[in-house]
């Protein structure tokens, strides 16, 4: 049976096990409410990377790093030379 991408909030209630089943599998949904739409049931996936428009447009105004600064502060807290711990 084929849902409507629009549903009332009576039928969510109804068929709310239908529904959950069908948003599980991908389907999105605008839930209504005396056919207003009140919010949208939509699938949580794990997003596994981000588009990089949208990281160039999110990191815009992040401030510009002084690469030397980090790097003399990495090595305040980590040793800088490679060295095998169980040498004598």
């Amino acid at each position: 049976m084929s849902l409507p991408h629009e549903i009332s909030q009576r039928d969510l209630r109804m068929r709310s096990r239908e529904i959950m089943d069908a948003v599980e599998h991908g389907e999105k949904f605008t839930v209504t409410r005396d056919g207003r739409p009140i919010g949208e049931l939509v699938p949580l996936r794990p997003r596994r990377s981000v588009p990089a428009e949208e990281f160039l447009a999110a990191s815009a105004s992040a401030p510009r790093v002084d690469y030397e600064q980090f790097r003399r502060d990495l090595d305040v807290v980590i040793d800088p030379y490679l060295h095998d711990p169980y040498e004598r």
